[in-house]
């Protein structure tokens, strides 16, 4: 029914809604109608949405209610190649030429012969461009990562393959798809390797990253399943909240399995084989309870991706026998390049490259670490209409460069060490990678939500930080009342503030104390005095995808942090001596 639409070549298709059916249906419709499959976040504005729409010439926009459909109208006048409109969820408000219903758009394809069809599909090449996810760049408008049939149909399979997801003709793996369609990660996931291993696919609530995830996994019970990090912090606050909840005895018991969860865990990832007794104890009193509490009883694959994981947060999973597995690659790269196994598994590393895939340490230094890239059937195109940046991106011998910095350790395994963009270069010319750092404050100081590092170029770095605050289910927008933990922790500290406000309007003495003697430790373990946090400020909301703060995986998006607190960071540098 595309052709009935007025669908041209290799014009796009945009996908503007949340993971359903009729998502995948409109996405595959559209490569096989000979069109480029374009999914737009969401979270997008109605300007983000025009840009990407234009720039791939789309002819159709699928939308998946009136939220989406009005972003899409608000720009249509300045969409010159839009044909039809397809709104796949809730009842039309009112009729448009050229806006139809799912059902409505369905039925077009009725009268289509098979023939038409199968004469577009056999004119399709593998390396034709099929699909395009954008990327966002730090700077500037998204670029349109050029994936071919064989992009996809290749990493769909030598992924899948590596991974070990079964053939459903012997037991089929069940995935919840949740992750925005849009992005990579979750499209490789859910579509492509689904199709070619025959993955049974559940879809997730919209809200699902807002907090209704927990639900939905003890419905589903996957076999595998792929968590952003900031999934894997919510779901490691939660068992801390329900531990804090149980009695003394159960605490200890607790704590007591996870130091042997941890230590039998990193014996086997050095070869040991054994299964001690006091392990087997540990998995029945703790393990199988808290995966059965959590829907992960079934998980064989508990992977993360998208974004950097702290060692924390690693090895409080590992600790309760649960080790996730790292997946590393890009848009540009299809999606995965490197996976951790059960069988190859380091703790911080992102394992070793999919079959079929190459790495290459870029001028490396003198402790092996250089520009990760990559080669292999998974990597891509080229950016769509953007010559100048695809040369920047894959060299001349063919090499994709990913911006981030790593090394190989002697077995081979891949550490990611961190971004070239992202490293801040002080003034005294120190390169400091941020991560570590602002990941050892949210671990020091547990009322911390996000920690963001600045200092790029100045005399001394500073921090801005948020407070673990409740957040609205329906906007997504975080609130002013302090979360459950949040107010524990200052009711431990003798604090009886019970909003960030509070907090942050009287300069609550406990909490601000706390903060900084968590900084004080941070800085007492830090490389060097170049490293150590000089300042710090607390803002008065936490970080949000609707506040701007946050990507649409829950990546910080650091550019649009530093715009929107220019003044708190530009206060940090407005006295003139440096703070001793």
């Amino acid at each position: 029914s595309r052709s009935q639409l007025g669908l041209e070549r290799f014009h796009g298709v945009c996908i503007l809604g949340f993971n359903s059916a009729e998502w995948f249906i409109a996405d595959i419709g559209a490569i096989l109608a000979g069109g480029l499959a374009a999914g737009i976040y969401t979270t997008n504005s109605p300007e983000a949405c025009h840009y990407i729409a234009e720039n791939c010439r789309a002819n159709v926009v699928v939308v998946e209610n009136d939220k989406q459909l009005q972003k899409i109208l608000e720009v249509q006048h300045k969409l010159h190649h839009l044909k039809a409109i397809v709104q796949y969820r809730e009842e039309l408000k009112e009729k448009r030429p050229n806006l139809y219903s799912w059902s409505e758009f369905m039925d077009l394809g009725k009268d289509v012969p098979d023939a038409q069809l199968s004469e577009i599909i056999k004119s399709q090449k593998p390396n034709q461009c099929c699909t395009l996810i954008y990327t966002s760049g730090t700077t500037g408008q998204p670029k349109g990562v050029m994936l071919s049939h064989d992009n996809l149909t290749w990493t769909g399979m030598a992924a899948g393959r590596f991974i070990m997801f079964s053939e459903a003709t012997e037991t089929q793996d069940v995935v919840i798809s949740y992750l925005p369609l849009s992005h990579i990660a979750a499209q490789m996931t859910d579509i492509w390797s689904a199709m070619k291993f025959g993955l049974q696919v559940f879809f997730a609530q919209p809200d699902a990253l807002k907090g209704s995830m927990v639900d939905t996994l003890r419905e589903v019970r996957p076999t595998a399943f792929l968590g952003v990090p900031r999934v894997w912090e919510k779901i490691e606050e939660k068992i801390k909240s329900m531990g804090a909840k149980s009695s003394t005895l159960r605490r200890k018991v607790a704590s007591w399995a996870k130091e042997v969860g941890l230590q039998t865990n990193l014996k086997w990832m050095n070869g040991y084989s054994e299964v001690p007794v006091n392990f087997r104890l540990a998995d029945h009193l703790v393990y199988r309870k808290v995966r059965k509490a959590l829907g992960l009883d079934r998980c064989t694959k508990c992977c993360t991706g998208a974004a950097p994981i702290s060692r924390e947060t690693l090895e409080f999973f590992l600790s309760l026998n649960i080790p996730l597995f790292e997946v590393y690659g890009m848009s540009e790269s299809s999606g995965p390049h490197t996976v951790s196994m059960p069988q190859a598994f380091r703790l911080t590393s992102c394992g070793k490259e999919v079959t079929g895939c190459r790495t290459l340490i870029y001028k490396p230094d003198s402790n092996g670490n250089g520009e990760i890239c990559f080669s292999g059937r998974h990597v891509f195109m080229g950016y769509l209409n953007m010559e100048e940046k695809t040369k920047e991106a894959i060299d001349e011998d063919g090499w994709l460069h990913s911006g981030d910095l790593g090394r190989h350790d002697k077995d081979g395994f891949l550490y990611i060490t961190g971004r070239i963009k992202e490293l801040l270069i002080t003034a005294g010319g120190e390169n400091v990678p941020p991560i570590p750092i602002e990941n050892a404050v949210k671990n020091a100081v547990p009322i911390i939500s996000n920690a963001m590092l600045v200092g790029d170029k100045a005399k001394f770095l500073a921090m801005l930080l948020t407070l673990k605050c409740n957040v609205n289910i329906e906007t997504g927008e975080p609130g002013d009342d302090l979360a459950p933990e949040a107010l524990e922790y200052c009711q431990r500290l003798g604090s009886k503030a019970t909003r960030a406000s509070e907090i942050i309007s009287s300069r609550d003495k406990a909490v601000y104390a706390a903060i900084q003697n968590g900084i004080a430790a941070v800085n007492e373990r830090a490389v060097s005095n170049a490293q150590k946090i000089q300042k710090w400020v607390l803002l008065e909301k936490d970080f949000s995808i609707p506040g701007g703060e946050l990507g649409p995986t829950l990546k910080l998006k650091r550019h649009e942090v530093a715009q929107k607190y220019k003044e708190q960071i530009a206060q940090f540098y407005a006295a003139v001596e440096t703070p001793s």
